[in-house]
């Protein structure tokens, strides 16, 4: 400890050392002809630490000798090897070492992070060129101008009479929604078709649960050998569907998420039990999942519930203004039964104005509506048995919803 009180310098030394030991050795190890190793790095790192220290002078001047360096070695280079890697890793590595003087943990951490780059060369290049497709890849960018470009350009204040509709909020729901469909997506592709019905079905419910519920019960009803698996796949897209309740409310009401953590855990855990009863299926029950086959997300589906989701907040900011709460509490449990999402923002901004008092109800109001809802389509097209199973899954979670809620009460 008297060592590093002593000399300050001391920490960002180390650092920098580190830093230039792993990026080089990476360097030597992945690329034999490489004009800059494991010494030229670790001695770059070291000197950009010494010359920070010395002042902005010595720092612009080492940086300028660097830069000649790498522009003679890519230059000597450029006919046999075109990449700029080797070069662009020394400079990063001078800038690390610089960075040490500063921020140390920092430093550390985006040296890690540029060594493992470095060394997932070939996974990385093969992920680009051979494993994404066009359509993933439009899809990325996409999301990436959404959350880079846009979301900061945007207002983050209510611009409405009511103070309910904030521009920035609402955007950053449709990045969050756009978001959950590419992770839910690259995760299918991930397993591929290994865990079969139950798994397409989770990764389904986090853009429809309703839809996902519909196509189960086709399933069941057109082979009947998969009636076990199709139910756990329709319990499953319930599960992502409540699992999406997290990041929407924490965007946009974090105070409700509180509120009825526990009721909204409960669920979730029930459903997930409860689906575990659909997983024994054959080996022959294993069938290509067809979400892997589409996109990760459609903007115009996100675009569409954050729509619905500002719609749904401004009318029931009207009817508890000019109706009275009930009038908004009735329109927002109405509204569940097409867009449950949706609903549950205005539920929980009516719990916010204080028009809902007991929260905890509102979301068991929710479940009750869309609950209702599915299981008449699963009825509709899954037949009796299947809707009978459905519907017992669905009525044991409101039970265990209400069990926690009178507790907690």
């Amino acid at each position: 400890m008297d060592i590093f009180s002593s000399t300050p310098l001391l920490p960002a030394l180390m650092t920098a050392l580190g830093i230039g030991l792993m990026i080089g050795m990476v360097r030597e190890r992945t690329h034999l002809e490489t004009f800059a190793g494991v010494r030229t790095h670790a001695l770059t790192a070291l000197a950009a630490v010494l010359a920070t220290s010395l002042g902005t002078g010595p720092l612009l001047v080492l940086l300028g000798l660097v830069l000649v360096l790498v522009s003679l070695a890519y230059w000597r280079s450029a006919a046999q090897d075109a990449g700029l890697t080797g070069e662009i890793a020394l400079m990063v590595t001078a800038l690390l070492g610089s960075l040490a003087v500063s921020q140390t943990a920092l430093a550390a951490g985006l040296g890690a992070l540029a060594a493992v780059l470095l060394y997932a060369k070939t996974p990385l290049h093969r992920f680009a060129k051979e494993v994404l497709s066009e359509r993933e890849v439009h899809d990325g960018i996409i999301l990436l101008a959404s959350a880079l470009i846009i979301l900061p350009l945007l207002p983050d204040r209510a611009i409405d009479h009511y103070g309910v509709l904030n521009p920035a909020k609402l955007w950053r729901l449709v990045v969050l929604v756009m978001l959950v469909g590419a992770i839910a997506h690259v995760a299918l592709r991930l397993v591929g078709n290994r865990w079969g019905l139950p798994l397409a079905g989770f990764f389904s419910g986090y853009v429809s649960s309703t839809a996902a519920t519909l196509s189960s019960a086709g399933t069941a009803r057109a082979e009947p050998e998969l009636k076990s698996p199709a139910l756990a796949a329709a319990l499953l897209a319930n599960v992502a569907s409540l699992s999406l309740f997290i990041p929407i409310l924490l965007a946009m009401a974090p105070d409700y998420l509180h509120a009825i953590r526990y009721e909204l855990g409960a669920a979730m855990a029930v459903l997930l039990l409860l689906s575990v009863f659909g997983l024994r299926y054959s080996h022959e029950a294993i069938t290509e999942s067809s979400v892997a086959q589409k996109r990760m997300f459609r903007i115009q589906h996100a675009l569409a519930l954050v729509a619905i989701i500002a719609a749904i907040l401004f009318l029931t900011a009207y009817l508890n203004e000019v109706l009275g709460p009930q009038w908004a509490v009735a329109l927002a449990l109405f509204a569940s039964a097409a867009e449950l999402h949706a609903a549950l923002v205005g539920v929980a901004e009516l719990s916010k104005s204080g028009a809902l008092p007991h929260p905890e109800w509102g979301l068991f109001g929710l479940l009750l509506v869309s609950g209702s809802v599915k299981t008449g389509i699963a009825w509709y097209a899954g037949g009796r048995d299947f809707a009978w199973r459905f519907g017992a899954a669905m009525l044991t979670t409101l039970c265990v919803v209400a069990a926690v809620t009178l507790l907690r009460g």
